[in-house]
């Protein structure tokens, strides 16, 4: 009887798998040949999801491990690029979110890099995604279970070497979520460069943002706060969010009102969504 009961939640855990897999746009696991972006800055991500190398003499910090299932492939967008994987030392997060952080824990232990995060991501990121806190609690999917994370307070400055990586705070598609900013120069021109968390308020059927004026602040001083970062080239998470990839084949990544621009979207599709929970209640 045991053994029949395990077989069925085997199969049944199997089935949800398969169904959150499903439910993944392609372009998610979509392998992308990696890029320079700008100077020591490259793309080794999927064509749907980022991953931000930043390089020195020193080591490398990595942004970002997209898809559990992406872990191989973005070590070897690392070695194309004639990168060691060993010389990674530091891996960062935007947001605790399996599409982001699911491969962070087999590219931390292939690389012996530390992981830090935000304080507020720091669980969920060694609880394997769950975070009561999290507007998608309950849907979003679990994702392996990350081992140490050092926390990273905000406006703290990531060194590794010659890099130096601004942390910011930017709550609200999750209470962790964080954006980096850096600079990276080729030939004496430097630019600086925005990798900026989600700021969509998606959320479990059910939940309201605005039962929570906490909740609400915090979104709206994110929107701020992007718009007023130091910003010549914007990368997101979900490239699309931003049209990376088709800035990148314009050869037009640099925009200095970019993060602006997504930051005043976000602002009205926030707003919008509160109008929208204010009528449904009426």
């Amino acid at each position: 009887m045991k053994r029949r009961f395990r077989a069925l939640c085997a199969g049944l855990l199997g089935l949800v798998a398969i169904t959150l897999h499903a439910q993944e746009p392609r372009s998610w696991t979509q392998p992308v040949r990696p890029f320079r972006i700008y100077g020591n800055t490259w793309y080794v991500g999927t064509q749907g999801l980022g991953a931000i190398l930043i390089t020195s003499p020193q080591g490398h910090v990595l942004i970002d491990g997209t898809l559990p299932e992406n872990a191989a492939q973005i070590e070897r967008n690392i070695r194309a690029l004639g990168f060691r994987l060993r010389d990674v030392r530091v891996i960062l997060n935007s947001h605790p979110h399996a599409d982001h952080a699911g491969a962070i824990a087999q590219l931390a232990r292939d690389s012996g890099a530390r992981v830090r995060a935000t304080a507020a991501a720091a669980a969920p990121l060694q609880a394997g995604g769950r975070d009561p806190a999290d507007p998608q609690y309950g849907e979003a999917p679990a994702f392996p279970a990350v081992g140490a994370v050092e926390p990273v307070r905000n406006g703290e400055v990531v060194r590794l070497g010659p890099l130096a990586l601004t942390a910011h705070a930017t709550p609200g598609h999750t209470p962790g979520s964080m954006s980096w900013t850096w600079r990276s120069c080729e030939q004496h021109a430097c630019l600086d460069i925005a990798y900026v968390d989600s700021l969509t308020a998606i959320a479990r059927k059910g939940f309201r943002f605005g039962d929570d004026p906490a909740r609400m602040a915090a979104f709206r001083t994110t929107f701020t706060t992007v718009a007023g970062l130091p910003c010549d080239v914007l990368i997101t998470p979900h490239p699309d969010a931003s049209d990376f990839m088709a800035r990148v084949q314009r050869h037009a990544l640099i925009d200095r009102q970019a993060c602006k621009a997504y930051a005043e979207a976000a602002r009205e599709r926030f707003e919008r969504r509160l109008a929208e929970e204010r009528t449904s209640t009426r």
